[in-house]
């Protein structure tokens, strides 16, 4: 059985990596110089933390729903 996992990925220009994470799942963060790297690195470390999961653990898993973007004054 294959799942989707939606990951939030950000830019750091102080260190100039993209950041990315998988909301939801504990431990799904990594990094890299360039976003296929960073794409190889979040699939890697995702299926590494479903390995760790216990089936009650991986039924509470998130499921993605979309996205908003929210506009505030600065």
């Amino acid at each position: 059985m294959q799942r989707v996992f939606m990951a939030y990925i950000e830019y750091d220009p102080e260190t100039e990596l993209y950041v990315g994470l998988i909301p939801g799942v504990p431990g799904a963060h990594t990094q890299a110089a360039n976003l296929d790297e960073l794409h190889h690195n979040l699939k890697e470390v995702l299926e590494l933390c479903l390995e760790e999961l216990d089936e009650s653990q991986e039924e509470m898993l998130p499921y993605f729903v979309g996205v908003q973007q929210i506009e505030v004054a600065a």
